[in-house]
């Protein structure tokens, strides 16, 4: 239990770097006074809201007097510019290779599509993942891509720092965040008997905030296109204590930097290169369509965040293969579900790490959006800004629900005792 809880423990919190300002002092300050609305604000978020990254004035006010401070405060600025969020980095390789002591340190995680280290680049903790490029990219495609991409601004999101390439590979800079990732959260290899996400509301906290972070991805008019994710998963998907439990989506802006997807701002489709085109994906997450073309789209995200809500409702893997009669027999998380909805059976198909607490007829309509999400034909399937109201929805029925039933012991969550 101590070594298992050790990983949701809080993030540690950053030193705040601000700026320093240069500029002088007037002896006539007292007859050159400005309102406090003339005053430029100080701190990274105001100097990146005041002063364009390209040098440019257009659309932007001046304080009348600034002009006077903008020669002594130009080296501070551009020292300055690196701490901004969007200011992506594109690191030297050989930043990437001493980081990660020429890539023999212990590797953090490894799959068949990617490895990745944690190491420390800047003095920032930060997850080194490795990937293939789908299709060729150069330097300043790739800068352009960043800029928008490290942009982004949610709670549900892991930011993305910057990358570095070399050869046919890609290197991404994501900041460390410390928790479990929410496979582990659910199947526990060390207890299966036990998990951290043992009461309701903590999964149906978990369900919000994969819901909103994916509803950021697709249709925020501040990343000034549509994205795609695909890699939604429950192995994507960092659970962390802050201090309570959430959710952070891993990898945005992957699949647009290795060039799995090319989705216009315009629409909800891809035209990629056929040359360039590599099937890939992960079992049980892979709506029809995309198993069928390799193409990835918006409706194949909001299929993977369909059997990840079935995952958090069900403890249960998407697939899995249970022995019957001496053969083994494939078994679908949907189809289960599926066969639970109809026959009225969903309190049975529940975990039972929940122990029967939680409201049966949230748990149904949570479980049957999830099967919404899973329609084999993309057109049925709805956006997910329309899950994310639903979902808010069922998130205040289960605050009204946890009120009426009381609050939880303290202990509750962190019990070890068998059911």
């Amino acid at each position: 239990m101590r070594d298992f809880c050790d990983c949701m423990s809080k993030k540690t919190s950053k030193d705040v770097i601000q700026p320093t300002s240069n500029t002088p002092r007037s002896t006539a300050s007292s007859s050159r006074r400005t309102s406090k609305s003339d005053q430029s604000p100080r701190g990274p978020s105001s100097v990146s809201s005041s002063v364009p990254a390209t040098g440019s004035s257009n659309g932007y006010s001046y304080n009348k007097d600034s002009w006077k401070s903008s020669v002594s405060s130009r080296s501070s600025l551009s020292s300055l510019r690196d701490f901004l969020p969007e200011n992506p980095h594109v690191y030297h390789f050989k930043e990437i290779f001493t980081a990660t002591n020429g890539f023999l340190s212990a590797k953090y995680s490894s799959s068949s599509s990617s490895a990745a280290w944690r190491c420390v680049i800047r003095g920032d903790d930060v997850i080194v993942f490795q990937r293939k490029f789908r299709r060729p990219i150069d330097e300043p495609e790739l800068r352009e891509r960043l800029l928008v991409i490290c942009k982004s601004h949610h709670s549900s999101l892991i930011k993305l720092r910057g990358a570095s390439m070399s050869g046919s590979y890609i290197y991404l800079v994501y900041d460390y965040v410390n928790g479990a990732s929410l496979a582990d959260c659910l199947k526990n290899p060390r207890n299966p008997n036990f998990t951290v996400l043992s009461d309701w509301m903590s999964r149906i906290q978990i369900a919000a905030d994969l819901a909103h972070g994916l509803d950021y991805i697709h249709n925020s008019t501040g990343l000034q296109k549509k994205f795609i994710h695909n890699h939604i998963k429950s192995t994507s998907i960092i659970v962390t204590q802050s201090p309570s439990l959430n959710a952070k989506i891993c990898h945005f802006g992957t699949a647009e930097l290795c060039g799995e997807t090319d989705c216009s701002s315009e629409a909800d489709s891809v035209k990629p290169n056929s040359k360039f085109i590599k099937f890939e994906g992960t079992r049980g997450y892979m709506s029809p369509e995309f198993q069928s073309t390799g193409i990835a789209t918006q409706k194949s995200d909001v299929y993977a965040f369909g059997v990840v809500i079935l995952e958090i409702l069900s403890g249960e893997e998407p697939l899995k293969y249970r022995k019957e009669n001496g053969t083994y027999v494939r078994v679908s998380l949907i189809e289960m579900t599926r066969e639970a909805v109809e026959s009225g059976g969903v309190r049975r198909w529940m975990d039972r790490r929940l122990k029967d607490s939680f409201p049966e007829d949230v748990a149904l309509k949570l479980a049957q959006l999830g099967l919404v999400c899973v329609e084999e034909d993309p057109d049925k399937r709805p956006d997910i800004s329309w899950v994310v109201g639903r979902i808010s929805k069922f998130y205040l029925e289960s605050q009204s629900w946890t009120e009426k039933m009381g609050q939880l012991p303290a202990d509750f969550s962190v019990s070890m005792a068998p059911r």
